[in-house]
């Protein structure tokens, strides 16, 4: 802990620097997953990139002790070794603990465990004046979920006790054929009452074809069955693979999917965006090309090249989620005005049921009047290139979402003016923490989250790539993977070694 401990204090001689001029700051961490303009440099960004290690697994208390820019892949190799692992595991191997915390990131098992911020017991928390204060459920309760999904808002968190459970050596996953998004929604919610169901989420193809994937922990494969592996190159992309088994099977398939290969599914092909990169570089899009392109296809070559190349402004990329009584309408709407598909379908139970959880942005999630679940919609695609057309639609999802009650990550980009952003988010609670906490002269997170057109424009002029070719197909998203290469990003997947598809390390 001393390195940690030493790691904090100099954050919070940094922010007292920060604090005397009531000047605010931008924070390093090393990596992100965000699709975010985002504008750094020394003089105005604290460093904690070195925050990256897990520093305790408690095997009878069954937690970890867990710093903010520890990956989900480092935190599962290191509870997998002790023969657990986390309540929720964010899809991508890049998401970080605390970009999971302050970001409202939830996953398939969510339906059970809620968003991530809701498995985590305390975190230890830099304020913007400096000082060090430790919150939880029971303590300073109002900076802990004020803190959460505040994008750093609030303070800097610097530590986390993670709640984990038992693991198993595979996932049973049971795929149900759907040829109705009211059938799917309804097997959803079908597979979420069932308690011995420990994961759900589903894929609509089409609005003829959708697939509700449906999991629970296992500890050995069936005699008769093999293994269905998806982290190797040689290995076919989850959602195709889903896809396949849905244009041949009418009844429901299972699959026995090794813990690792289940958890992390979706990395090989961003779940399905990577394909879009295919079309734009002229490339056929098959097995051998996939696999001769395998570590420039997981998520953090990705998101470095998508940031780099400025694709992402030319991109739909959000992430919402509304009740299921307004489910059905939304996704009317989804599919008549964007008709982008596949989408991501995955229940979270966001209803906070511990006392005075009534703070931060989403305060409302502890009325028991609300809804339990919400709904989450993937919907990631191409956008028209008129980027003011682009706006409209993005806008249009943000309107659509007001009218129904409904909810966005904010880790994409945020179109609301600030009056529609506080309609839908709960200014009071979360300026009442901050305004406690000493973080009111910092920016808020409608400030973080908004698109940021400034930002924009001068990463456009610093970038190198000759002004004539910016906007060419298909230079500008050979600029970027250009720099996710000189990163060396492709290289810690070229270099990583594969799950092995057998019993856990205890025993399991």
């Amino acid at each position: 802990m001393e390195a940690h401990n030493d790691a904090v204090a100099s954050i919070s001689k940094r922010l007292q620097q920060f604090y005397a001029r009531r000047e605010p700051f931008k924070v390093y961490h090393g990596a992100t997953n965000s699709t975010r303009t985002s504008e750094k440099n020394r003089d105005n960004t604290v460093n904690t990139s070195e925050l990256n290690r897990v520093l305790e697994i408690d095997n009878v208390k069954k937690t970890a002790l867990v710093e903010p820019n520890v990956s989900m892949d480092k935190l599962v190799e290191a509870t997998v070794g002790s023969g657990l692992v986390p309540l929720v595991v964010m899809e991508f191997p890049g998401i970080t603990v605390g970009g999971g915390f302050s970001g409202s990131a939830g996953e398939s098992s969510s339906c059970r465990h809620g968003p991530f911020d809701s498995t985590v017991n305390w975190i230890e928390i830099v304020l913007p004046n400096g000082e060090i204060a430790r919150a939880s459920k029971t303590e300073k309760p109002d900076l802990f979920w004020g803190a959460a999904s505040a994008f750093g808002t609030v303070g800097i968190v610097t530590l986390f006790e993670v709640q984990l459970r038992d693991a198993k050596s595979f996932v049973e996953l049971t795929h149900y054929p759907a040829a109705s998004f009211t059938d799917a929604r309804s097997k959803i919610q079908d597979e979420v009452a069932d308690p011995a169901v420990e994961f759900v989420d589903a894929i609509a193809f089409s609005s003829k074809s959708f697939v509700v994937c449906s999991g629970r922990l296992v500890d050995a494969v069936p005699a008769g069955s093999k293994p269905r592996r998806y982290l190797r190159r040689r290995d076919p992309w989850f959602y195709l693979d889903v896809q396949k088994m849905a244009q041949k099977a009418r009844k429901p398939v299972v699959d026995y999917v090794p813990l690792l290969d289940y958890l992390f599914r979706w990395d090989r092909g961003g779940f399905w965006v990577a394909r879009y990169a295919f079309k734009y570089f002229f490339t056929p899009f098959n097995r051998i090309t996939r696999s001769f392109l395998d570590s420039f296809m997981h998520a953090r070559v990705m998101y470095h090249a998508l940031h780099k190349s400025g694709l992402s402004d030319t991109y739909i990329i959000q992430d919402v989620g509304v009740s299921y009584d307004a489910a059905d309408g939304f996704y009317r709407w989804v599919h008549q005005t964007l008709n982008i598909y596949p989408i991501w379908l995955c229940p979270i139970r966001v209803r906070r049921d511990a006392p005075d959880s009534a703070h931060g942005l989403h305060a409302d999630f502890a009325e028991p009047e609300g809804p339990e679940f919400m709904l989450n919609f993937g919907i990631w695609g191409p956008g028209p290139r008129d980027y003011g057309e682009l706006v409209r639609l993005n806008r249009g999802i943000e309107h659509e979402l007001h009218e129904l009650g409904g909810k966005k990550t904010l880790y994409a980009q945020a179109y609301y003016t600030e009056e529609e952003f506080w309609q839908t988010y709960d200014r009071p609670a979360y300026d009442s923490v901050r305004t406690k906490y000493h973080a009111s002269h910092l920016p808020s997170v409608y400030d973080k989250v908004k698109v940021d057109e400034n930002a924009k424009r001068k990463a456009i002029e610093g970038s190198r790539m000759p002004v004539a070719l910016r906007t060419v197909r298909p230079f500008q998203g050979l600029y970027g993977v250009y720099k996710a290469w000189r990163g060396g990003d492709y290289l810690l997947q070229a270099g990583k070694k594969t799950a092995v598809a057998g019993p856990l390390p205890n025993g399991n």
